[in-house]
């Protein structure tokens, strides 16, 4: 298979509150997709609601080739792949799973605290050693106890918080 023909996850900015209509339409193209959302309280002055909204505004995942990109372009909605020498971006499988993990984590309501942990500093760069994630490299934001931490990890120029096993991490260069 040449790479016409490798899928791979890719980013789409999309036009600003368009998200969920660039979602659904891909998906009826038959398009792998992902929107990742977090609930909110909205609060108004007659009322309180929770909303579902994106955790990257203006973005939306699709899983595709190099041979559907004008096809993507196409939707109504979509404005551009993101590019970085002019080639849209491949944004890797694990931090698909990373962000699929953190909106699941916030979902569940678990928070952030700080506590101790001798061998690691908050600020300094670390790298997942196993799991979906291995590999990836991101910021040491908060030690939350002896076994949990809060890792910041890059996505599309945007960091997403993600709680990790102490086991699952070790310190790496910048």
């Amino acid at each position: 298979m040449d790479s016409h023909e490798t899928r791979h996850w890719h980013a789409l900015y999309v036009k600003s509150r368009a998200e969920k209509k660039v979602l659904s339409q891909l998906e009826e193209m038959g398009f792998k997709a992902y929107l990742p959302l977090i609930t909110q309280v909205k609060q108004w002055s007659d009322r309180r609601k929770k909303v579902e909204e994106p955790l990257f505004k203006s973005y939306v995942f699709v899983y595709s080739n190099d041979r559907e990109y004008i096809t993507i372009l196409n939707v109504f909605g979509v404005v551009k792949f993101v590019r970085f020498e002019n080639k849209a971006v491949v944004v890797p499988e694990n931090q698909i799973l990373a962000i699929r993990k953190f909106v699941q984590d916030y979902e569940r309501g678990e928070g952030f605290k700080l506590d101790n942990n001798e061998d690691l500093k908050v600020g300094q760069m670390v790298r997942i050693i196993n799991g979906p994630m291995k590999n990836l490299k991101g910021r040491l934001h908060t030690i939350r106890n002896k076994r949990q931490l809060l890792v910041y990890i890059e996505v599309v120029g945007q960091y997403i918080p993600v709680s990790i096993p102490r086991a699952k991490v070790e310190p790496c260069e910048e």
